[in-house]
């Protein structure tokens, strides 16, 4: 029986090596290019910014020229980040129109990709479109990210540190994340146009903390106000206390919405956890 990796055809490449990428594009003959690829952990980018400027500023501007070259038909479909909006002074639902303030090496480095994918759509007429997805969950194997490390963590009986108790955020399943790029892909009306992806499902992470407790019925320690013994050490003043998008335009054009509830989705990510540990 023929499944989809049946149909996966792996050509591999160096985003930092504008050569290797053009190479890739010129032999794949896209109809889409959907440009993932990304060094994502924030934390690690204050000791050693250098790999993400590499990879996540000068990866896209080698894509965007080489697809400019070698595909000038097809569409780009570039994964941002709502840590571009960085520190901002309202607490209120971030708008795609509001000025763009980094607060880490590696928001700068996707705020630069960012803007320069946007400058291509209007200077070189590329055709793309650039999302802007809040903080997914749903990986597993993955406990890099807090609600990952805050549910393996506590499947294993371990202690938890949630440095931040207070912060805002809002979080997305992954489905609705992958649905967001494909309802992009199939629509003229995203093309050369910008959109936050997000739910709308603001939660501090005490209260994402106290779910997941509840959903696993942790009886274990939960340290507020402070990070791992191992965690990285990084400016105690760069983490913005507030990152919610305002998702109406995603919602309004392109006809997107979430489908999956908090509580539904950390019972998924829960029960996929369950199956490794």
């Amino acid at each position: 029986m023929s499944t989809v990796l049946d149909k996966v055809h792996l050509i591999e490449g160096d985003l930092a090596a504008y050569h290797s990428v053009r190479s890739a594009i010129s032999s794949a003959k896209p109809q889409f290019v959907l440009h993932l690829g990304a060094l994502t952990p924030v934390r690690l980018s204050f000791e050693d910014p250098f790999p993400y400027i590499s990879v996540n500023y000068e990866g896209t501007v080698n894509i965007v020229h080489a697809m400019l070259e070698s595909a000038p038909k097809s569409r780009l479909i570039y994964a941002s980040t709502a840590e571009v909006y960085g520190w901002q002074r309202r607490r209120r639902p971030f708008k795609e129109t509001m000025t763009l303030n980094p607060a880490s090496p590696y928001a700068v480095s996707k705020e630069a990709a960012d803007q320069y994918a946007r400058r291509a759509m209007r200077v070189y007429g590329l055709n793309a479109t650039v999302l802007r997805p809040i903080n997914t969950y749903g990986r597993r194997g993955e406990r890099g990210f807090l609600v990952e490390y805050l549910v393996s963590s506590m499947l294993r009986h371990e202690t938890c540190y949630v440095g931040a108790p207070e912060s805002v955020r809002d979080y997305m399943f992954v489905d609705d994340h992958v649905n967001a790029y494909v309802i992009a892909m199939e629509s003229v009306k995203a093309n050369r146009r910008v959109f936050n992806v997000s739910p709308g499902n603001p939660l501090t992470n005490r209260e994402l903390t106290e779910i997941s407790s509840k959903i696993i019925g942790f009886g274990g320690k939960i340290v507020y106000g402070s990070y791992p013994p191992s965690y990285p050490q990084r400016p105690a003043t760069w983490d913005p206390d507030y990152l919610v998008l305002d998702g109406s335009r995603i919602r309004d054009v392109l006809g997107w919405k979430p489908t999956v509830k908090p509580e539904e989705g950390l019972m998924k990510t829960v029960e996929s956890w369950k199956m490794i540990i």
